[in-house]
This record gives structure tokens, C-alpha cells and sequence, in this order.
């Protein structure tokens, strides 16, 4: 079983066209390269980093910053997180575009389009809190008792959760999240009223 983790940023959803169009043309660009493992390696660092740096997230989102302040910004914070080569190029690209607030969404539409590439099944995974690797060694032999195999774990922050984990895999949706057992006491809760 391989399991990869990717961390998104907790405002990533699903990829939008422009976020795909953004993630292939990249790929593609690995594939050339034949640098698809270093790419998505240096993808995976700026995903957890977006996932950890709340003032990073906001400052890709602020649409108060001219081209060259976020430049200027992005590139800085690339540099302190050693990731640069085709991933810097892109982070500039979608500058010039006027893009960036998109960059969640388009590291997490190359994370599914390299899994499919690869024949791995996505587990999206969405917690409280960040996983260990032990929690995350854990969720994959899990998912592996239960019959998937060469999963990629996709992780997502959502605070509301309280506690607990979401895990979408396909079209099923395993939920033991603190915030869906208060709903069902609460509702369980009126019914007996």
C-alpha cells in the first residue's frame, strides 16, 4: 500500500476548470522534465505550508496587493521554504495572471490528477487538527483493512469539526467528527422531546 499524504489548505474544494487547466499544464511540464516526483514533493511542501502559515494563506487571498507586492511576498516565502524550479514558476504565473488566491485550489488538482495517473484512490481526509505521521500510518492501514488499497491521503483543515475525522473516499463518506455526533445527540435529543 503507498500512501501519500498532501496537505491542502483549508479553504481548497474541489478544483474549479482554471485550477485543472493551471495543475495539467504543470504536469505536463514534469512529465517533460521527467520531474514529477520533485514537483509534487515541492507541491506537497507549499500545501503544508499554506496549511500551516494562516498569514501566508491570507496573504494569497488578499486582493489588495498589486503584482509586484505579491511577488515580491510569494517569492520571499518560496525561498525561506526551499521550494523553487517549476513551482516557483508557476507561483508566478498565476501572479502575472492575478491568480494566486487559485494556488490552494490548483495543488489540489495535481494531487488528483497524479493519483489518477498513477491508479491511486483519493481518501479526502478532513480534521480538526493536522495529522501525525503515526495517525496518518494509522487512517492508511485502516482504509487498507477495509479493502483500499494505494490510497493518496488528501488532508483538509476545518476547525468546526471540533474533533474527529471526515474521510470521503469515491462516493463513500465515513464521518466521526465530534461536530456530527453533537448534531445527531441534538437531534436525537428533540426527537425525544
Amino acid at each position: 500500500m503507498a500512501s501519500e499524504a498532501t496537505n491542502v489548505s483549508p479553504n481548497a474544494t474541489h478544483p474549479s476548470g482554471l485550477a485543472q487547466r493551471y495543475a495539467l499544464a504543470l504536469l505536463e511540464l514534469a512529465k517533460d522534465n521527467k520531474a514529477v516526483d520533485a514537483v509534487a514533493a515541492e507541491l506537497d511542501k507549499l500545501g503544508g505550508l499554506l496549511a500551516r502559515d494562516a498569514a501566508f494563506a491570507a496573504f494569497i487571498n488578499d486582493p489588495r496587493l498589486d503584482s509586484v507586492a505579491q511577488k515580491r511576498g510569494a517569492f520571499a516565502v518560496l525561498e525561506r521554504a526551499g521550494v523553487s524550479g517549476d513551482v516557483r514558476n508557476l507561483v508566478g504565473v498565476l501572479i502575472a495572471n492575478r491568480r494566486l488566491a487559485a494556488l490552494p485550489q490548483v495543488l489540489n488538482a495535481f494531487g488528483l490528477l497524479l493519483a489518477e495517473q498513477r491508479g491511486q484512490q483519493t481518501a479526502e481526509v478532513t480534521t480538526a487538527h493536522p495529522l501525525t505521521d503515526v495517525q496518518r500510518t494509522q487512517l492508511a492501514a485502516r482504509l487498507t483493512e477495509a479493502g483500499y488499497s494505494n490510497v493518496k491521503l488528501v488532508e483538509r483543515l476545518d476547525p468546526t469539526l471540533l474533533g474527529g475525522l471526515v474521510v470521503r473516499l469515491g462516493s463513500r463518506l465515513y464521518d466521526s467528527s465530534i461536530q456530527s455526533k453533537l448534531q445527531r445527540l441534538q437531534y436525537a435529543m428533540k426527537g425525544a422531546a
